[in-house]
């Protein structure tokens, strides 16, 4: 009776690695097709963008007779009772006119730059951000590729910005004192970052006003900024200085100026201020911006544009063209904000709300609609007021009036899914009906609004302190909010390529490393973090962390400070571990010995089951399940913090699979596929099976990834 079981149970086997071994092949043929396309897209892409037509770099030109006629700068003395609620050291009074023909906008602007540190200050510097477009040499380019979130350069994604003149309040031109530098990577190609002399040093307390002329040329509508058909996104797009630091300032150790380029990675980093901005677009427009809006003026005037060459600085004298047009010019201040952006479209169909936080503080929401989603209205309303509800609930109030959300049309998803301050992008209205990632984005550009927006960190060198902070926060309201839970043991498995969160943006090995670490990896840190302490503990430390550094630019550094007071513990071997290093928690089931065992009485198996510790170890006791043919189970833990540990055991049936962490406690546990073996696969082929299937998962997560 026992031989017939026994070969009974053999065909059975038999015929169920069979299946596998089917079903494996048909898997093998499907992955094969799918690789095939992967590098049949990629050469194509690589093929089109290497035979687009490039662009010569910026000449710098001699100085000589002056531009045509420039419109007369309207000075609009900054008047704001409000009590500051940042240092405000910069002050924009900005003019800008859209060229709707020829897609530029032509812009003067008044800087008064006050000096916040104790040093004289002997040049100034500025982010040209709309340079990054100017070439295929640029660093922005190269490292992005000419892709940035899965939105392609198309052939008229060029672009760049002139500056005409810098002059002094006396009069006196200071373009000729200008000069490029590529602190990051020595490109010689890359235009992004401007320096400029000074005639004389700025001392500490003191400030310097400069009048500024420029041109942008839009490129079509790419890594957020440009145009696509009659919609504007003008995101970066005036002459930016860059920030400064006192020192102490992040742990600075001497003040200075902080200076980077424009990367394929990295976003932006800017001291607080004022803006005052006046808006001249053809009539039918109708225009999204930053701030409050003031008032808005239709005229019939005669225009004069000036016709800039593509380049950086143009000191040549330019054509003066004259022509009737019917102009609306909109006119917006805000304070307290590090930087501004605008939108224009005659196809916007605007829908105004208001949200009221519990301290009676009004918000108004204005929703800068693609007709295509007119139905969608109030999807977008209640996202953005739960968003404003939770984060003023968990972190702290929203100081702003208003808050504008801009949907751009389909074809201009390279303009979506960004943040400024008070005002945030979707995706595009790419199609009809959407999916949550509707509500997903809105609630995660919102986020920005506390950590990018107020908090405001340096993402040029710590990007996880805005983008996990505020992918942590958004999967909290979408919980909240809508019952979607994130699933942290699948999101885990995307780190393929973990890396330090401190890190510079541009040092990332490659734009899905980036996302995988400041998004991902980041965000699962804080979901570790609170697994540990517990979640009233986190929002307390969140809660603090906010109030304490809004508005003041904090380090990693800061972070753990409040981490530590809150928790009246100390955390340096956690942040050594898992934020200054690339660490993930990683066991292994490594292998499975079984012994038979025959006495007079029955037959036993021992077993011996090595579980090895590759990487990180979990701040938990780790849970282990063995599971035997006879379908009973045992489950045994261990403390993990040992390279390696045997399990011994005498069982009456056979092992047939082990499992680490059964319920999926373990957050940052990246390599799921070596948690699990099986007795019932031959080693050889489960071994060439897990290659097979985790190069694949990478080749596609790597592609859906950011």
């Amino acid at each position: 009776m026992d031989l017939f079981y026994k070969k009974k149970n053999e065909q059975r086997w038999n015929d169920m690695l069979q299946k596998i071994k089917f079903f494996g092949n048909v898997f093998i043929f499907i992955t094969s097709l799918m690789i095939i396309f992967f590098l049949f897209i990629t050469i194509w892409n690589t093929f089109h963008f290497n035979h687009e037509n490039e662009r010569s770099s910026p000449t710098l030109l001699e100085e000589s007779a002056s531009l045509g006629q420039q419109a007369d700068f309207k000075q609009l003395n900054y008047q704001d009772d409000s009590k500051p609620l940042s240092s405000r050291i910069v002050h924009y009074n900005i003019n800008v006119e859209l060229d709707e023909e020829d897609k530029k906008l032509l812009g003067s602007q008044k800087l008064t730059w006050i000096n916040p540190g104790e040093q004289p200050v002997n040049e100034m510097y500025f982010h040209l951000y709309p340079n990054a477009f100017q070439s295929k040499k640029t660093s922005f380019i190269i490292e992005s590729g000419g892709s940035l979130r899965n939105d392609d350069m198309k052939e008229d994604s060029f672009g760049s910005m002139s500056i005409h003149t810098i002059r002094l309040n006396n009069g006196t031109e200071l373009s000729q004192q200008t000069f490029f530098i590529q602190p990051d990577d020595q490109n010689p190609n890359d235009y992004t970052l401007m320096g400029l002399k000074l005639p004389k040093s700025v001392l500490p307390g003191e400030k310097i006003t400069l009048h500024m002329t420029f041109t942008v040329q839009l490129p079509y509508v790419f890594a957020r900024m440009g145009y696509a058909g009659d919609f504007i996104m003008a995101g970066q797009w005036f002459p930016k200085v860059a920030a400064y630091e006192v020192t102490g300032m992040r742990g600075r150790k001497t003040e200075g100026w902080d200076l980077h380029q424009y990367h394929g990675n990295s976003e932006f980093y800017a001291n607080f201020g004022t803006y005052d901005v006046n808006i001249t677009v053809p009539s039918n427009y109708i225009v999204a911006a930053t701030g409050v809006e003031i008032d808005k003026t239709e005229t019939s005037m005669d225009r004069t544009k000036n016709q800039s060459m593509i380049g950086t600085i143009d000191h040549s004298k330019g054509q003066n063209l004259q022509e009737d047009n019917n102009s609306k010019n909109y006119h917006f201040k805000a304070a307290d904000v590090h930087d501004f952006a605008w939108s224009a479209s005659p196809q916007f169909k605007v829908i105004e709300d208001t949200y009221r936080s519990e301290n009676n503080r009004d918000v108004t929401i204005k929703l800068y609609l693609d007709p295509l989603h007119s139905d969608l209205t109030e999807r977008y309303l209640y996202a953005a007021k739960s968003a404003l509800n939770n984060f003023t609930d968990w972190y702290g109030e929203y100081p702003y009036p208003t808050l504008s959300i801009v949907v751009p049309p389909n074809g201009a998803n390279g303009a979506g899914g960004m943040e400024y301050p008070t005002l945030v992008t979707s995706w595009s209205a790419s199609e009809k009906q959407k999916d949550s990632s509707l509500e997903r984005v809105i609630i995660h550009e919102i986020g920005h609004q506390f950590w990018y927006g107020m908090v405001a960190s340096n993402e040029f060198e710590e990007a996880w302190l805005d983008e996990a902070f505020t992918s942590y926060a958004e999967d909290k309201v979408m919980e909240k909010e809508y019952g979607i839970r994130s699933k942290a043991y699948y999101e885990a498995s995307y780190v393929s390529s973990p890396a330090p969160l401190k890190q510079n943006a541009w040092e990332y090995g490659y734009k899905n490393e980036y996302a995988q670490n400041v998004y991902v990896r980041g965000k699962l840190v804080l979901r570790d973090i609170e697994q540990i302490i517990g979640t009233t503990q986190m929002n307390k430390v969140l809660k603090t962390y906010f109030q304490r550094w809004k508005f003041n630019h904090p380090s990693t550094e800061d972070f753990q400070a409040v981490l530590e007071d809150v928790t009246a513990q100390e955390w340096d071997q956690y942040f050594n571990t898992f934020i200054y290093d690339n660490k993930m928690v990683d066991y292994a089931v490594q292998s499975i010995n079984i012994n038979k065992i025959t006495n007079q009485e029955q037959t036993l198996y021992k077993h011996q089951v090595l579980i090895q510790k590759n990487d990180a170890a979990y701040h938990e006791p780790l849970s282990i399940l063995f599971t035997f043919e006879d379908g009973t189970s045992i489950e045994k833990t261990w403390e993990g913090s040992e390279a390696q540990k045997w399990f011994t055991f005498t069982h009456t049936s056979t092992l047939n699979w082990v499992v680490i962490d059964p319920e999926h406690t373990m957050i940052l546990e990246n390599k799921h596929i070596n948690n699990f073996k099986s007795t019932l696969i031959n080693p050889e082929t489960k071994t060439r099976w897990n290659l097979v299937l985790i190069q694949w998962l990478e080749a596609v997560l790597n592609a859906k990834m950011w």
